[in-house]
């Protein structure tokens, strides 16, 4: 059986970094079968992390007993220096109701759904004192003119689909649920003072950090 505990966790600084983490990974339930695809890359990063899973209590809930539900359940057997959690029904909702707080929409009538940056950048919010993060680019990043460079969404899929475009699709996307990427980093933006957190990101060039405070330090 999984244990299922409270995450109580607690760091002066902390990094995210997109599309990666550090210490403590946060996983999409649609991400599963990645991870588990790629134990070295995914599981063997840190000495003690801990990784957080995410998703409809359908899927990965203690009584879904389900195809993910069984495959992480196999994975914590397997990886035993591994901590193992769940985002719980209640905590799940009370993420919805932030993102109705700071936006103004319902998630499930605007047919949003919640992007793991979210997830991730909440749960920071929550543990840490002070956050930087890594290559998260800012919301007008895909309306510049002459338009950025391509880049892949993922960094792992570089013949993927292009960051920009998929930013773009899935903020004016109406029809099926869509991840609102661009809304989501307005809300980080306000975020940043607030809570003590600094956005770097690299361009070709230079180092760009958001709260205009040197990127190497």
């Amino acid at each position: 059986e999984l244990l299922f505990q409270s995450l109580s966790l607690h760091c002066r600084q902390c990094a995210l970094v997109t599309s990666s983490s550090h210490v403590v990974r946060v996983v999409a339930h649609s991400s599963v079968f990645r991870v588990v695809r790629k134990p070295a890359e995914f599981l063997n990063r840190s000495e003690s992390p801990a990784i957080i899973f995410w998703g409809p209590s359908t899927k990965i809930g203690r009584d879904a007993k389900g195809t993910l539900y069984r495959l992480i359940q196999r994975v914590s057997m397997t990886y035993s220096n591994l901590s193992f959690f769940f985002i719980s029904p209640g905590k799940m909702q009370r993420f919805d109701t932030l993102f109705q707080k700071e936006t103004g929409r319902d998630r499930k009538k605007s047919q949003s759904w919640l992007s793991t940056g979210w997830f991730t950048m909440v749960i920071a919010i929550e543990m840490c004192d002070n956050i930087k993060v890594y290559g998260m680019v800012p919301p007008n990043h895909c309306g510049k003119r002459p338009q950025p460079k391509r880049l892949p969404y993922h960094y792992y899929k570089p013949r993927g689909p292009d960051e920009c475009v998929t930013y773009l699709q899935n903020e004016r996307g109406r029809r099926g649920s869509h991840h609102r990427f661009i809304t989501e980093k307005q809300v980080f933006a306000r975020w940043a003072k607030q809570y003590n957190i600094r956005f770097n990101y690299f361009t070709r060039f230079y180092c760009v950090n958001k709260n205009y405070v040197n990127c190497n330090s």
